[in-house]
This record gives C-alpha cells, sequence and structure tokens, in this order.
C-alpha cells in the first residue's frame, strides 16, 4: 500500500508531497533550568521564566509568574529563548503543552521547547500539538512521573509541507484560533455580567430592596421559606436503583446529579430506566420547567430544565422542587437559587464527613427573598434572556472547536 504523503484538504495551489522530518532537522530543541532558590540575587529579575503549570489553553504567553535575573540565568541550565520562534513544549507534568513565546524568555527544567527554523513556521508546529503529544506521550519514561528527553524527542518524526504551505496553514488555524477567543471572551463576559446581576438584582442579606430595580417597582421585598412555597421530593431509599439498571438507551430518562451542566440538563448525557422504575413515583417525573437542586456530590448546584422531550424521573441524589403557590414565578425562583446565596447557605450547613449530604430539613429552612410576582417575572426574564446568550456563545465555541478538530485531522498527516 502506498504511503500517503499529502493530507486530504490542501490549498489550491498546493500539489508537491509533503516530507517526513525528525524534529531536530526543524528545530532546537532546548531544555530549562532552576537557579538557585537559596540565592535572592538570581530572583526577582525581569527575564521571564515559566514553569509547565504556566502552560494551558492560552496560545502566546507574555508574561511568566516569576522572574529571574541575567544573573541568575547565567548560573543555572535555564537558556534565553527567542520570541515568535519558540513553541515552548513540558516534557513533564503533562507533556506536550505547547505555547508560542511572544517575548524572550527561559523555562525550567520541565520544558524540552522547540526554538524553529528559519523556514519552519511556529503556528503550524503549534497547531500540530495534539499530533505531537500523542507521539511523545508513547516514548515518554519514569517511574515517578512520565517524563520526555530531548533527544527522545527531537528523534520523532512527523510530516511537513514546503514553507509557504506550512504558513498558509499556520494562518488559516491562526484565524481560527482567534476567532474562538473571541467568543470566549465574549462568553466571559457574559458570564461576569449575570454573576453581577445576581449580585444586585436580589437583596443583601437583612435587606428589603436591591441595588438595581425596573422602573415602577417600589415595594418591599417579602422572605420566605423555600417549604412555605414549594414542595421538595427525592427517589426514597427503598425506590434506589442498581447501576445494572442504568440503560444505555430507552424512552424514560434517568437524571442524575452528573447530567447538570450551567444550570440546564445534559440529556444527552443521561442514562434510561425502564418504564415500571419511571412510574414508580410521580413526585420525581419530572417535566420542563421543574427545578432540579443536587443533595449529594457537588452540593447545591441547581438545573431549571427545559428541551425535554421524553419522560424522565432522578436517580437518588437529586431534589425535585416544585412550586405549590401562584404567586411565585419558576424562573424567577431557579435564577435566585442559582444566585450565591444558596450555595453558601448549603455550604455551611451540609451534614457528613469527607463525603458531604444536604439533608431536606436543611433545605426547608433556606429564606428566599420575594417581591411582586410581576416583579418576578421581569427579573427571571431578563436573567434568562442572559442564559440564552450565554448557551448561543457556547454553542458557537462548540461548533468551531469541532470545525477546527475536523480540519486538523484532514489538513495535517
Amino acid at each position: 500500500m502506498k504511503k500517503k504523503k499529502a493530507p486530504d484538504i490542501r490549498f489550491k495551489g498546493f500539489t508537491d508531497d509533503w516530507e517526513q522530518r525528525e524534529l531536530f532537522e526543524i528545530a532546537d530543541i532546548i531544555g530549562g533550568g532552576t537557579p538557585s532558590t537559596s540565592n535572592p540575587n538570581y530572583w526577582d529579575g525581569e527575564i521571564d521564566w515559566y514553569t509547565p503549570a504556566e502552560i494551558g489553553e492560552q496560545i502566546f504567553v507574555n508574561g511568566s509568574v516569576r522572574k529571574i535575573t541575567q544573573e541568575g540565568l547565567n548560573n543555572s541550565s535555564a537558556k534565553m529563548l527567542p520570541a515568535n520562534r519558540t513553541v515552548l513544549f513540558t516534557s513533564r507534568a503533562g507533556i506536550g503543552n505547547m505555547a508560542i513565546l511572544q517575548r524572550p524568555g527561559a523555562t525550567n527544567q520541565g520544558f524540552q521547547s522547540l526554538v524553529c527554523n528559519e523556514d519552519i513556521d511556529p503556528y503550524f508546529v503549534f497547531s500540530m500539538s495534539e499530533i505531537i503529544k500523542a507521539r511523545a506521550e508513547t516514548v515518554a519514561a519514569g517511574s515517578t512521573f512520565s517524563e520526555i528527553s530531548g533527544k527522545k524527542l527531537g528523534e520523532l518524526t512527523f510530516w511537513f509541507p514546503e514553507s509557504i504551505e506550512q504558513r498558509q496553514i499556520g494562518h488559516y488555524f491562526k484565524n481560527l484560533d482567534n476567532l474562538i477567543t473571541l467568543h470566549q471572551r465574549k462568553l466571559e463576559s457574559l458570564k461576569n455580567v449575570k454573576k453581577s446581576m445576581l449580585e444586585k438584582m436580589f437583596p443583601k442579606n437583612g435587606e428589603k430592596n436591591p441595588k438595581i430595580r425596573f422602573k415602577g417597582f417600589t415595594d418591599d421585598w417579602e422572605q420566605r421559606k423555600l417549604l412555605e412555597i414549594t414542595t421538595m421530593h427525592a427517589r426514597i431509599g427503598w425506590q434506589n436503583l442498581r447501576t445494572s439498571e442504568f440503560l444505555n438507551d430507552g424512552d424514560y430518562y434517568l437524571i442524575t446529579g452528573t447530567d447538570f451542566n450551567d444550570g440546564k440538563i445534559n440529556f444527552s448525557n443521561c442514562h434510561y430506566v425502564a418504564k415500571e422504575r419511571y412510574e414508580q413515583d410521580k413526585n420525581i417525573q419530572i417535566k420542563n420547567g421543574c427545578i432540579l437542586i443536587t443533595k449529594d456530590g457537588t452540593l447545591g448546584k441547581v438545573a431549571y430544565v427545559s428541551g425535554l422531550n421524553k419522560p424522565a424521573t432522578l436517580n437518588a441524589g437529586v431534589f425535585n422542587v416544585t412550586i405549590k403557590t401562584d404567586n411565585v414565578d419558576s424562573t424567577y425562583l431557579y435564577q435566585y437559587l442559582s444566585g450565591p446565596y444558596l450555595m453558601d447557605y448549603v455550604s455551611k450547613r451540609a451534614t457528613g464527613g469527607t463525603i458531604k449530604h444536604l439533608n431536606q430539613n436543611i433545605l426547608v429552612d433556606f429564606p428566599v427573598i420575594l417581591p411582586s410576582y410581576q416583579e418576578q417575572k421581569k427579573i427571571g426574564a431578563t436573567l434568562q434572556g442572559l442564559d440564552n446568550l450565554i448557551t448561543l456563545h457556547q454553542c458557537k465555541i462548540d461548533k468551531l472547536k469541532t470545525l477546527k478538530k475536523a480540519l486538523l485531522n484532514s489538513m495535517f498527516i
């Protein structure tokens, strides 16, 4: 069978075969070091000095947590790495995390960084990070922790096109990454707005009015216990399910605490149960508009059920909170429970040693601050609108990441 020498997708005008090259051929591989921590003259200088913990999701790095002096650099095995040509590569404590150095700097011994040759595009190399990481992990060695040496890394072979095609591919993925980053920043901004509004649109403890209100509303808010406005049900002990009853498909969803995702239920993650298990308890038969709260594991997580397209029930570990009075809006109550107040209340009162539990007799006394029903509706709708925008941006990010993954599989060998 003929060996593949070109990717499935290429830019127009490129037809030459790609060449298989060792990393030693396309870059100098430079390790790092740590100046003596007992000598203060080596530290708090102006030279960036990176550790593996600082390399994560970011593409570029331009400032380290700790810095060293020129004297510290001279008296250690750390090396000065050039900007814009260096792709940092963690060689231990998580092999294969990569970032492009935007200004000259050094690293500790947890790196084997690639200083790319003039004819090699650094962003092309960075875009290969998952490919390089996977190969590096297969040859890493060590008893306490896995590590790859510069020699072993340099001997790994990968496929490279000519420089001009590298640059075009690198530029394309740089633009795609920038688009993903833009949506991530918008998402974080919206989440911060939501957090701020949750703090300002509800009264603080002991107060009867919030910091900001919609025009036309002036009445004091009232405090009620959760028990007074809702009923709470969970799967009781004798109804508990065995793991063998968790089905991979079916007609009846089983919702657990692990299915909670940013205030919603991720139904694609749910297991299923048999019909008789669903019908066993009407109080935990879930419908759109239900409010769910986790009582085991990560306590006090809240989800508002929407998008449910088939019958659903609960596993142990989740409360179904149902509003029992006409003057409480479900969207408002969900938003209030999603704020910092419930988590703070739960963290102070949860029972148990290593594994914490949220008992119903604790949750029923949780204080809820209520304005008039019309003001509740307005607040709930406003915060729900923000949630919808957050979901929209998250969906865009997920789609772009899926597209990127598919393109990486098709545009590299």
